[in-house]
């Protein structure tokens, strides 16, 4: 028998319920899916400090305070340091990785600048990751060259680079394009700092510019671009921009459970 909610810390209880996930704890694939699935639901990819030039911290307890307390959401290199403590907490085998974000970069990329997780259970490796704003997997993918993930209406797969080492795929249009890039050298907690001082402040990074925003639902997703918000559904896409700091402030509540 696996680990009970009432075997775990209240830090760890929490986060499960900031998650809404209820059900068995033991280690295993499919208790890893839920975990990551129930989390691309519930909390929310968010630039909102770095745009209010407030400093992020790394540190589990600030973490811990600012999504579970708080009930915000962050960006990769917070949202996966929470996770790999969570899934560490929970008897995992993790071992945190940097990756090399392709989609919508030039190529290849100038830099390493995004968190990924491998997650080792039932006797195989899994890429974890829930600190993407953009469509990437719901479920954990597991870290085997060639082997077709379809996921709803996404299809991704990993492949082998000499140069640049895993590659995590998505189908688009019938092609295979890459998602982002990462080897599987372990990263201490402290290597991420370097890394994300400079997504902090760099005049060229993406996340000083404009607000980013993005949510799993069970319909689809919801995002804000700039100052417009975009609810995407099976019947379409509605958009719309807040005329008023009010308005902003109740939709960021209403559609990413925000409360600024």
């Amino acid at each position: 028998m696996g680990k009970q909610q009432s075997d775990v810390s209240p830090e760890v209880r929490a986060y499960l319920e900031r998650i809404g996930y209820e059900g068995p704890l033991e280690c295993s694939p499919a208790v890893l899916e839920q975990l990551q699935e129930c989390h691309l639901h519930t909390v929310p990819y968010e630039n909102l400090d770095i745009l209010h030039r407030k400093p992020l911290s790394l540190e589990i307890d600030d973490l811990l305070e600012k999504i579970v307390t708080r009930r915000r959401g962050g960006y990769c290199f917070e949202l996966n340091a929470l996770f790999s403590w969570l899934l560490r907490e929970l008897g995992y085998s993790v071992t945190d990785l940097m990756a090399r974000f392709w989609r919508d970069e030039p190529a290849p990329p100038p830099k390493r600048r995004h968190q990924v997780l491998k997650v080792e259970t039932g006797d195989a490796s899994y890429l974890c990751d829930v600190g993407v704003g953009g469509i990437v997997p719901r479920r954990p993918i597991k870290m085997e060259e060639g082997l077709v993930h379809r996921q709803g209406d996404e299809t991704y797969r990993l492949k082998r680079d000499p140069y640049y080492g895993w590659v995590l795929c998505e189908l688009k249009k019938d092609e295979w394009k890459w998602l982002y890039s990462f080897t599987e050298e372990p990263q201490l907690p402290k290597d991420f700092i370097m890394a994300t001082y400079w997504c902090e402040n760099a005049p060229d990074s993406i996340f000083v510019s404009q607000p980013m925003i993005a949510i799993r639902t069970r319909e689809g997703r919801n995002t804000v671009a700039g100052k417009e918000f975009r609810l995407f559904t099976a019947e379409g896409v509605r958009s719309f921009i807040p005329e008023t700091e009010e308005e902003y402030k109740a939709s960021l509540a209403a559609y990413f459970g925000i409360r600024l």
